[in-house]
């Protein structure tokens, strides 16, 4: 292998995927390469994922109107960036799409993610403002990443609006109690015992809404 090149975060930055990790294939844990599919041709794992309002705003001037105009926008964006900066390099995109990739795992190992009360990963920096948007496995030769070393932003939360915050007052005992949490959120946790319509979960979104705005997170974190 060459020399290890330094990833361009600012081009990712530029187009709203602003929190990057580089890992090295062959350093992750077998339960995590194993939902990768086949890794022969590849080198590193880039985990993608953006914090903040930028990213929506590059999908509105990008004009994807389709029915998943952020994952559009970013397969679109992901495969435009290789093609003008790493043209000989081999690369594929696992997540979006079927393969049941880890997420919430990923985000453990990059130093991303901690658990919060109602079961969305939480960090110091974004709070639970943030999303795991492109799992990219590529033959590149970027420098590894180190895990971010922040603490846990619950462990000094005293007041814990949160579950104080909560409609269905399902945090009551300091856990959602009627949430699973699919190994691929921050977006896609789920009801267990509700029925499956767009009414039941249009309501669940909207209590999960309300209670990430009364968590204790600075309000240039949030979407909007």
């Amino acid at each position: 292998m060459s020399e290890s090149r330094v990833f361009p975060a600012a081009i990712f930055n530029q187009a709203g995927l602003n929190r990057q990790h580089v890992f090295a294939i062959d350093a992750l844990p077998e339960a995590v390469r194993s939902t990768l599919g086949d890794t022969e041709n590849f080198r590193q794992l880039i985990l993608l994922g953006h914090g903040g309002k930028r990213l929506w705003a590059c999908v509105q001037a990008a004009g994807m109107a389709g029915e998943n105009p952020i994952d559009d926008y970013v397969v679109q964006t992901v495969a435009q960036i290789f093609a003008d900066h790493f043209a000989d390099q081999k690369y594929r995109i696992v997540y979006p799409g079927d393969s049941p990739v880890g997420l919430q795992q990923l985000g453990k190992l990059a130093g991303w993610h901690h658990p919060s009360p109602f079961m969305v990963g939480i960090d110091d920096e974004w709070g639970s403002w943030f999303a795991y948007r492109a799992v990219v496995l590529a033959d590149t030769d970027f420098l590894p990443f180190l895990p971010v070393d922040r603490r846990h932003p619950c462990s000094s939360c005293a007041e814990q609006p949160c579950i104080s915050a909560c409609p269905a007052r399902s945090l009551a005992i300091g856990v959602l109690r009627w949430i699973n949490a699919s190994p691929t959120a921050n977006r896609t946790a789920r009801p267990v015992n509700s029925p499956a319509s767009p009414a039941a979960l249009a309501r669940w979104a909207a209590n999960i809404d309300t209670v990430k705005r009364n968590c204790a997170t600075p309000t240039v974190s949030r979407y909007a």
